[in-house]
């Protein structure tokens, strides 16, 4: 009984909110936003954005090395007023990227990834975000385990001892 009361709302929920894209889109991506797109924003046209606790420039030289790593061919970089902004070629996508300098040490990356100059392509801006969050990551970790290596490789400091001279005439005891 209950599994044909399911089957017969459906329909009227379908029926009802026909022509309204808000709440279809809000059904389809229910439970979107875990995993490797988390906490990544979007604009309503699927251009992606997320705040770095980083300068630009490191931020800059993790996306180049995400882009290297993903194959994305770079094909112009220039800096801005407010940061860097790079273009590039994914296949048939072009994608621009802006690097906004927040503070010294924030800045917001922003990926708009565009098929044939009409079609978003969410997925991929997701991605190069994500990848070049974990692009930071490595680089941190590797900077901590390098920090760690060069600690144990330094000697040990030893205690100094300070040698109090014997005189040749005090008398032995």
């Amino acid at each position: 009984m209950t599994g044909g009361r399911v089957m017969l709302g459906l329909p009227v929920v379908l029926l009802a909110s026909q022509g309204c894209a808000a709440l279809g889109l809000a059904l389809l991506t229910a439970g979107v936003g875990t995993g490797a797109g988390q906490g990544v924003s979007y604009t309503f046209d699927s251009i992606g954005y997320k705040t770095f606790t980083t300068p630009v420039e490191n931020l800059e030289a993790a996306t180049l090395k995400t882009l290297k790593r993903m194959d994305i061919e770079v094909k112009e970089k220039e800096r801005t007023d407010s940061g860097i902004k790079i273009s590039a070629k994914a296949g048939d996508r072009d994608v621009d990227i802006e690097l906004d300098r927040l503070t010294s040490q924030t800045a917001r990356m922003r990926v708009d990834a565009t098929l044939k100059w009409i079609f978003k392509d969410r997925a991929t801006a997701v991605e190069i975000i994500a990848q070049t969050a974990h692009t930071l990551d490595d680089q941190a970790r590797l900077a901590q385990s390098q920090a760690a290596r060069a600690a144990m490789a330094r000697p040990a400091s030893m205690p100094t001892i300070k040698a109090q001279p014997v005189s040749a005439t005090a008398p032995a005891r």
